[in-house]
């Protein structure tokens, strides 16, 4: 009797043993410092169909990023999430939406939220409009954040159609060729003081007539644009700040049929890879989309 029951005393702890080694390897699995989280905020609809079209462009992306691994996506749409504990666990947080001074994230406190998680180390990533904030309100802080900013009246946005043919050898460029198209792409941005930590990926010199104007608004043209007739300008770039986050610029994304380039579409999703702090595969985030799915999710 004695003996039957050291035996069953002994499996007993056995099965324990095997069971609680599952339960850490899950949970070391669900948890794997190698996995990031990246958070992804649309702003409102705005303009026609087919023109800033944020949330199908964060869809777009959030599809495209799916099979990207170690990588968690998550998405918020109408400007804002509607609790900001949508952030508490973010290693990186981009957005696309409207600037300027109605830009979701100067309203209310949410620089202040924005600046905590950038001091715990959180990426910060602003596409097109939302790289526009007030000099007074949010100029400062994106500065520290992703580099510079679009300031009213020093920065403009024409149409126009830059050839990217001199790519630099960044990770965000992997698998990315040359490519054009036409965008409303910002420069003349307000960047740190001789772009100090600032490393161009995009950038080609408008025509002088470009330079001209009109820009989209205001209208122009600007005295000190016209002066910088033949030099490059920097479109989308990226930092690396001291307290280990990283930033990211973008200035195109008007027109939601750019997604259809494939350069474009690359270069984007592998500048959210690299800044989730992840790896960018060799041959950048592939990801077809046809243009059945480009008009998928357009804003009425």
């Amino acid at each position: 009797m004695i003996v039957n029951r050291g035996k069953k005393i002994m499996w007993f702890l056995l099965l324990c043993f095997v069971l609680f080694s599952i339960d850490v390897e899950m949970v070391f699995a669900g948890n794997s410092e190698d996995s990031r989280h990246l958070v992804l905020v649309a702003g409102s609809a705005s303009h026609r169909v087919g023109e800033h079209e944020h949330r199908a462009g964060v869809l777009l992306m959030e599809r495209c990023l799916a099979g990207v691994p170690g990588l968690e996506v998550s998405s918020h749409f109408d400007g804002w999430p509607s609790d900001n504990r949508a952030f508490d666990n973010a290693d990186a947080i981009h957005l696309f939406m409207d600037g300027g001074q109605r830009h979701p994230v100067i309203q209310e406190d949410r620089l202040q939220l924005m600046q905590r998680l950038i001091d715990r180390g959180v990426s910060f990533g602003a596409m097109h409009y939302a790289v526009e904030v007030p000099k007074d309100q949010g100029g400062e802080q994106f500065m520290d954040w992703i580099g510079g900013y679009y300031e009213t009246y020093y920065s403009v946005n024409p149409f126009w159609e830059p050839n990217f043919n001199n790519l630099p050898n960044h990770p965000i460029l992997r698998g990315v060729k040359p490519f054009s198209v036409r965008d409303e792409w910002y420069f003349s941005i307000r960047f740190r003081e001789d772009k100090v930590g600032v490393t161009p990926l995009l950038v080609d010199a408008p025509s002088d007539e470009t330079r001209g104007g009109p820009y989209v608004y205001p209208h122009g043209p600007y005295d000190h644009i016209e002066e910088q007739n033949g030099k490059s300008e920097i479109v989308s770039w990226v930092v690396e700040r001291k307290d280990g986050g990283r930033g990211f610029g973008f200035t195109g994304g008007h027109f939601h049929e750019n997604w259809g380039n494939e350069d474009f579409r690359k270069f984007v999703l592998n500048a959210l890879v690299w800044l989730a702090g992840l790896d960018v595969p060799a041959a950048g985030v592939q990801c077809a989309v046809t243009q059945a799915e480009l008009e998928e999710n357009l804003d009425e």
